[in-house]
């Protein structure tokens, strides 16, 4: 029987975004008492909800077109499905602190300890275990991420994506800027603010889905991504 892990964070109003992006807005468009024809009822019950929010929200992964503007045209619409649906696995760096940065050396080194050999169309996941120690605090925007050398290592590894915990790939002011730009030269993405990864440490590969909404000439978009253990 499949052990199907949920990946993904709970989408709320108020919920963390980074930095700039639209916050989080989820209203009550349409009642069950207003469809009946029930004027002014003391407890209505959602129907239809209205929800607000940019496509960088929660557990999201980033089309190659928000990696540069030079990358127009490769919006998530126009991305291969086979992108979002690959074997995984997952490598741990909860040893890291706030800011540090995770090298290509470090990644290798990791891989050779677990016995892992990452393939092309793989997608990595990044265990720091930050969305269990800091989501909600004055450090969850100050989590580790990779350099912009451990970027072109895993671009030249072929991999389809990788995947942290944190609102950022790399570490903001430091990595993250290049970081996307060499996603974007190299033709992979990354997932960002997923969870639950430390349930995936040590265990070997899996099965990845982090299907996006098919939205036109969309940056990115809100998944619901998963790790299936067969």
């Amino acid at each position: 029987m499949s052990e199907i892990i949920d990946l993904s964070q709970e989408i709320y109003t108020g919920m963390p975004v980074y930095k700039s992006l639209p916050e989080v807005k989820i209203s009550m468009h349409n009642s069950h008492e207003e469809w009946e024809g029930i004027k002014n009822p003391k407890n209505p019950t959602p129907s239809v909800y209205k929800i607000e929010m940019g496509e960088h929200t929660g557990t999201h992964v980033d089309a190659i077109n928000h990696m540069a503007k030079e990358y127009k045209d490769q919006s998530i619409d126009t991305m291969p499905l086979s992108t979002f649906y690959t074997e995984g696995v997952c490598l741990d760096f909860s040893h890291k602190k706030l800011k540090e940065l995770i090298t290509s050396s470090e990644l290798e080194q990791a891989c050779i300890k677990d016995g892992i050999d990452l393939k092309k169309g793989d997608t990595l996941l990044i265990n720091t275990d930050h969305y269990r120690e800091h989501y909600g605090t004055e450090n969850w925007g100050n989590g580790p991420g990779i350099s912009a050398e451990a970027a072109r290592w895993l671009g030249e590894k072929q991999i389809a994506a990788f995947g942290v915990e944190t609102m950022s790939p790399g570490v903001p002011g430091i990595s993250n800027k290049e970081v996307h730009q060499i996603c974007g030269e190299m033709g992979f993405t990354h997932y960002e603010n997923l969870i639950n990864l430390h349930q995936l440490v040590n265990r070997g590969r899996f099965r990845f889905i982090g299907l996006p909404l098919k939205i036109r000439g969309g940056t990115g978009s809100p998944v619901r991504a998963v790790a299936i253990f067969e």
